[in-house]
């Protein structure tokens, strides 16, 4: 029980993480689908 408690916490951590990561790197969905033509409210 101890080690699937510590697997779905390592597996929080680690996409919570990702998504920080890639957003900060430009990875969105909304900079990647879109070009400079495009209007996109924030």
């Amino acid at each position: 029980m101890k080690a699937m408690l510590l697997a779905f916490v390592t597996l929080g951590v680690v996409s919570v993480g990702a998504y920080l990561i890639l957003n900060e790197a430009g990875f969105s969905s909304q900079e990647r689908g879109s070009g400079a033509a495009v209007r996109l409210d924030d």
